[in-house]
């Protein structure tokens, strides 16, 4: 199950949270009413996860969406009882408050309101941070090179995670979006599918990707989720995006557009296999679901990586994972002659919270600069 080494190991703090705040309740039934809550808090998210692998029935939806809100308000439960315990231990230290002002019932009652509803807010601001899908615009220059055109405009997004928790209008929102900027080419960067996903479902997610508008069509790669529900390509075929498995095309003499199967390396092919009969004549467009082999890609060639998987750690601050494992966790950088970007995610796995980072669509125009 997802996340429950990572919650077995976090218990210690768990305990230590429900403990310091179950300090500062006065009358005991309260404090029962609050161990009771806090028990179904911990198991909440294992539960949920769980029953999203099982068949459903009308009341498993109800009990994974509680499930997966209740992971980031643990979290940051346990984060901001932690902080606020720092903070007053170095009060104490440098005398700022007093011990008859830690006991007092008013500084009592403020504290246990605060560490109570701060969390709360925290996830409120973070689903509606998850639920305000952006557009965000970048331009560059490449080389043109033998290029029949001289601006190209990408629409890229990745991470869609579409399942049987998905917003009955989210991709029709998406496919708007998508349809308002025009774009001359529409790509995606993986993790389209979370897992199966039932035929109903993926009948309208079908539908609704069949809506997009572009010159040169709707191409993709697969992602790690895509791997989950078995072989999907009769979904991708159905929807117009054609995927691109350790390939390189060609686009109407224009441009080459190459995408990287997902998975071990030993399941792809490197980037130089990849590569060896692509046209040198006409820009390159990578698309590879995970932002790696940052250094091999800007020696190669490819004018143009774009990335997802990382969500940008999703909840603060697991953001700072992320970069760390990641050279580019989310944004743009441009290494050599390579121009490299990452979303965060159109959508995310999970919790449907988003405390770090943009639910985001990519709109690149680029400028094919003459030769001379």
């Amino acid at each position: 199950m997802f996340l429950l080494n990572e919650l077995i190991l976090s218990s210690p703090l768990m305990i230590y949270t429900w403990f310091r705040i179950r300090k500062l309740i006065s009358a005991r039934r309260f404090r029962n009413i609050f161990t009771v809550f806090f028990i179904l808090l911990m198991l909440a998210f294992p539960v949920a996860e769980t029953l999203s692998h099982r068949p459903r029935s009308g009341l498993t939806r109800p009990l994974i969406i509680a499930g997966y809100y209740s992971l980031p308000l643990l979290m940051y439960l346990v984060l901001i009882v932690l902080l606020s315990d720092l903070i007053i231990g170095v009060a104490r230290l440098l005398k700022i408050i007093s011990k008859e002002t830690l006991r007092a019932p008013r500084f009592r009652l403020a504290r246990l309101y605060s560490l109570l509803m701060i969390p709360i807010i925290i996830v409120i601001l973070g689903v509606v941070n998850y639920h305000h899908l952006r557009i965000h615009e970048y331009a560059i220059e490449v080389p043109r090179r033998s290029a029949q055109i001289e601006r190209l405009k990408i629409a890229f997004a990745a991470d869609f995670h579409l399942g049987e928790m998905t917003d009955d209008h989210f991709l029709e929102r998406f496919v708007a979006k998508i349809n308002a900027g025009k774009p001359d080419i529409v790509l995606f960067g993986g993790d389209v599918l979370e897992g199966g996903g039932r035929e109903e479902d993926l009948d309208r997610f079908e539908t609704e990707f069949r809506q997009i508008k572009s010159k040169y069509g709707v191409y993709g790669v697969p992602g790690n989720h895509e791997r989950y529900g078995g072989n999907r390509s009769d979904f991708f075929i159905k929807s117009g995006i054609r995927l691109l498995q350790d390939v390189v095309i060609e686009i109407d003499g224009a441009f080459c557009l190459a995408g990287r199967n997902d998975g071990r390396p030993r399941n792809r092919k490197s980037i130089d296999e990849l590569l060896r009969n692509a046209p040198p004549d006409l820009p390159l467009i990578l698309l590879d679901h995970r932002p790696v082999d940052f250094d091999r890609v800007s020696q190669s060639g490819v004018d143009i990586q774009l990335s997802g998987h990382t969500h940008h750690g999703q909840l603060f601050p697991l953001n700072f994972l992320t970069q760390r494992r990641y050279e580019l966790s989310w944004g743009y950088m441009k290494k050599r002659q390579t121009h490299f970007f990452v979303t965060s995610g159109v959508q995310i796995w999970g919790p449907p919270v988003r405390t770090v980072g943009a639910s985001e669509i990519l709109v690149i125009d680029i400028l094919f600069r003459s030769n001379s």
